[in-house]
C-alpha cells in the first residue's frame, strides 16, 4: 500500500522550532520528487518548499526562505522540513506530496501534479 505519513506538528511559541517528518511505505523516496505544502483556514494551499527527484533543484516560499529547510534521509525513507523561526502566519495544516516526475508544478511547487498525499499535521505559532 502506497502511503505518505506526516508527523511532527504541534504548539510551538513564535521564534520556536519544529521538525515535520514525511514517512513513505510502499515505495522508496529516494527518486521522487517531494513537496510540503500548507494550507490555513480560508486560504488556498501553498507550496512551501520542494525538492526534484535528483535534488538538483529546491524551492522556497519567499515567506519561508532562510528559515525553512528542507532534505533528505533515504535510509530512513524520509524527508523532513526543518522549521525555524517560527511565525504566527506559520499556523496551517501541512501536507508532504509526492511525485516520480519532474515538471513545472515540482519546480514551482505547485499544487498539481503530485502522485501521493500525506493526510497532513497541524502546526500551530503561537504564544
Amino acid at each position: 500500500q502506497v502511503q505518505l505519513v506526516e508527523s511532527g506538528g504541534g504548539l510551538v511559541q513564535p521564534g520556536g522550532s519544529l521538525r515535520l517528518s514525511c514517512a513513505a511505505s510502499g515505495f522508496t523516496l529516494d527518486s521522487y520528487a517531494i513537496g510540503w505544502f500548507r494550507q490555513a483556514p480560508g486560504k488556498e494551499r501553498e507550496g512551501v518548499s520542494c525538492i526534484s527527484t535528483d535534488n538538483s533543484r529546491t524551492y522556497y516560499a519567499g515567506s519561508v526562505q532562510g528559515r525553512f529547510t528542507i532534505s533528505r534521509d533515504n535510509a530512513k525513507n524520509r524527508v523532513y522540513l526543518q522549521m525555524n523561526s517560527l511565525k504566527p502566519e506559520d499556523t496551517a495544516a501541512y501536507y508532504c506530496a509526492a511525485t516520480n516526475r519532474d515538471s513545472i508544478g515540482t519546480h514551482r511547487c505547485l499544487s498539481r501534479g503530485w502522485d501521493y498525499w500525506g493526510q497532513g499535521t497541524q502546526v500551530t505559532v503561537s504564544s
